[in-house]
């Protein structure tokens, strides 16, 4: 019984990477569509959020199973639970991320010097990601820490951004109507390199026992 339940446990950490490259795909996706005339692109990411959304359900039903079919210990409980909290914040990428698809219609006709700090941002962003869902796996508690301290360069990443639209909006470089497009861009990477966070912070406590809510951040 334990072999299966160690076996079940292998799908889910490959259903979680698979996840988590889904996520990363629509975020560099949403980006590139900022800068290319590529209605395609914006398509992608909306099919690629679909697929998110559909992965969401197969892994919840798998930590369903396991709960209810395998009668889990302690730790092997917080495990599951964490991956279940986890795949909802996937699954918010996504939705993020195709929400800067459906912004970038409205931007990729500008030049604006402000779409390298946001592909800056949503570089980070898809670093966390990454990391977040490998420390999962690895079951590693520095990795899910060094996610935390990570989003410290991204909330100055939007700081610079905000800096920035205020300064053109002053000169009259850029539109109000651009600069809250842009804006809007910037806070969605925001929140999408806060959920990386939250991800870190259910993967710590899985391996702990101990969470901490950071859920102001969403405020």
């Amino acid at each position: 019984m334990r072999n299966y339940f160690d076996r079940q446990l292998g799908t889910l950490h490959v259903e979680l990477i698979k996840m988590g490259s889904l996520c990363e795909e629509a975020i560099t996706l949403s980006t590139q569509a900022l800068n290319e005339k590529d209605r395609t692109l914006r398509e992608k990411v909306f099919l690629t959020d679909s697929e998110i959304d559909q992965k969401e359900r197969e892994i919840e039903d798998l930590c369903m199973r396991l709960l209810l079919q395998q009668q889990p210990v302690a730790g092997d409980l917080r495990t599951v639970s964490a991956a279940m909290k986890m795949i909802s914040d996937m699954e918010r990428i996504g939705d993020q991320a195709a929400d800067i698809a459906e912004l970038s219609r409205y931007i990729v006709p500008y030049e604006s010097k402000n779409k390298k700090t946001l592909l800056k941002m949503a570089e980070a962003a898809v670093h966390m990601v990454t990391e977040s869902v490998n420390a999962f796996v690895k079951n590693d508690q520095d990795l899910a820490q060094k996610v935390i301290n990570d989003d410290d360069a991204v909330d100055q990443l939007f700081e610079d951004v905000k800096k920035e639209l205020m300064n053109q909006i002053q000169a009259g470089e850029v539109d109000a109507g651009l600069s809250l497009d842009l804006l809007m861009v910037a806070k969605y990477l925001e929140r999408i390199a806060d959920h990386a966070v939250n991800i870190a912070e259910w993967v710590i406590y899985s391996i702990t026992g101990v969470h901490i809510s950071n859920e102001h951040r969403f405020l």
